[in-house]
């Protein structure tokens, strides 16, 4: 779990190789870009199960029947919660993925930038800003989800910049301050010159801030032995 030395290298060369979608601006590389993706560590996952998509906004109004969203095209898509994060975490009969769990469920059995390599995804790509149940298989990787990276997903961990004293099976880290959010590349649309790409990295991790969407889990019982 975490920002590898290759991965770090394959930013380094798209940034000689002006690979960017920044084409206006310099896009550099710095020790600085890593701190909180690091250091790279072994991580246990035990076995659960992860929405194909975050909820949509249809979803959402199952649980909370007032919801609306000023965002959304229709019902269909995935819904960007803010005020209303509390009290659909309340009524979810699911809990969030942990940190662990959502960089596991985006890889995919990759070790790249991306599930789908180390190259700055096309337009068509990061235009996937929102999920709606007929417009995602283009978007799914190798475990059949969705759309990992494109939304501001929230995690169950609280955040911490580095990975120092983090769990290494696959719980969520826990205390005061305001939770992981995974991915958001997608959400700045029309794209005007700005890295933000970086953000549908497989490693890559922020704070919660305003709004996110939520993809569920429900963690298995472990196989017994017969």
């Amino acid at each position: 779990m975490g920002l590898s030395d290759r991965e770090i290298a394959a930013l380094h060369g798209i940034a000689e190789r002006g690979e960017s979608l920044a084409a206006h601006e310099e896009f550099e590389v710095s020790p600085r870009d890593f701190e909180a993706v690091r250091p790279v560590r072994e991580v246990t996952v035990g076995p659960l199960l992860l929405a194909r998509h975050p909820l949509t906004v249809a979803q959402v109004r199952h649980w909370l029947p007032d919801y609306s969203d000023d965002y959304a095209e229709d019902d269909g898509v995935a819904a960007r919660l803010e005020g209303e994060l509390h009290d659909l975490l309340a009524a979810l009969p699911f809990r969030l993925p942990t940190e662990a769990e959502w960089e596991y469920a985006a890889r995919a059995g990759t070790t790249t930038l991306t599930h789908r390599g180390d190259r700055v995804p096309d337009e068509a790509e990061l235009l996937e800003r929102f999920v709606a149940e007929d417009r995602v298989a283009a978007s799914e990787n190798a475990f059949g989800l969705a759309a990992m990276g494109s939304l501001g997903e929230l995690c169950a961990d609280v955040y911490a910049p580095g990975y120092d004293g983090a769990p290494v099976d696959g719980t969520a880290r826990t205390g005061p301050g305001r939770r992981v959010v995974r991915g958001g590349a997608a959400d700045v649309s029309p794209w005007q010159g700005c890295n933000e790409w970086m953000l549908m990295l497989s490693a890559a991790r922020g704070m919660h801030d305003t709004f996110a969407a939520v993809r569920p889990a429900l963690a298995l019982p472990a196989a017994r032995e017969v």
